[in-house]
């Protein structure tokens, strides 16, 4: 792996630097913390937190309405359901990401705001958690279908069942009113590009597993993992749609000896392989 990122180094660079390419040059949001959903996915900063990369881990806000956990709460501060495994996943993301590749990659995320002008389009790889309770505006629906029709990637992750996968369904339909919702194959790139992901399981969500036992939230209709996406003209993978998996939870919990250790590296191996795609087409 290490001679394909060497030989391949200057294409990463220049895609990712012509990613989003606009005859605009936008103004970066500062790094900043807001408030985590969660107790346990609070993180101490990194030492080199200010240091740029060529890869970040962006991860997207959204206005809540219900949802697994409700939506109450200010979300422009954080707290609410976009803020599910941030920022311990994200920042575990990253730092396995370092370890595993040659990808200049910076050691925090950035919460990404739709409403910020257009901060989104410095921020080409973005990850959306517990989407089945995104209520997005028709402008924060025609910013994101803008960012991903101009070469912009966005995982959608950490949601389960009917109730959720309908939510996240109309909330898509604002961004995407005619495009399909497809099963990516098993030899698909996003599943083959790295690693050998082309037989999968379903990735453990933390508190249904120490709770009631089994790996999934929202009933019966939870247990089925499926990988979908949104593609653009190109057939390029504009939204991976990473149902009835915790992806951000195996990121999380990966030194969490009550996490299934083969879930965690079936995470983290995928997010390998997400990001290279990302970076690649």
């Amino acid at each position: 792996m290490s001679s394909w990122f060497t030989n391949n180094k200057l294409i990463i660079v220049l895609v990712l630097l012509i990613s989003l390419s606009s005859p605009h040059i936008y103004a970066q949001r500062e790094f900043r913390v807001l408030q985590s959903m969660e107790a346990d996915a609070y993180a101490v900063l990194p030492d080199d937190y200010r240091v740029p990369g060529e890869f970040v881990v962006g991860r997207l806000m959204y206005p809540s309405y219900g949802g697994a956990f409700g939506g109450g709460g200010n979300w422009r501060m954080g707290g609410t359901n976009w803020a599910v495994d941030y920022p311990l996943g994200d920042r575990t993301y990253a730092r396995l990401l370092r370890r595993l590749t040659t990808i200049n990659v910076r050691s925090v995320e950035q919460p990404v705001n739709l409403d910020d002008g257009d901060d989104i389009f410095n921020w080409p790889f973005l990850i959306v958690g517990m989407p089945g309770s995104w209520d997005l505006t028709d402008g924060q629906a025609a910013k994101l279908r803008e960012y991903l029709l101009k070469g912009g990637f966005l995982l959608a992750d950490s949601f389960f069942g009917t109730n959720e996968w309908s939510g996240f369904v109309n909330g898509l339909r604002r961004v995407f009113p005619g495009r399909a919702i497809v099963d990516l194959p098993n030899q698909h790139a996003v599943f083959t590009i790295i690693y050998d992901l082309s037989e999968r399981k379903q990735i453990s969500n933390m508190r249904s597993l120490s709770g009631r036992g089994v790996p999934y939230r929202g009933g019966p209709s939870g247990a089925d993992p499926q990988w979908k996406a949104i593609l653009d003209d190109n057939g390029r993978v504009m939204i991976a749609i990473s149902f009835n998996n915790d992806m951000g939870d195996s990121w999380q919990h990966q030194d969490n000896p009550r996490y299934p250790q083969q879930d965690a590296a079936l995470g983290i191996q995928l997010g390998v392989n997400y990001a290279i795609y990302s970076l690649t087409h």
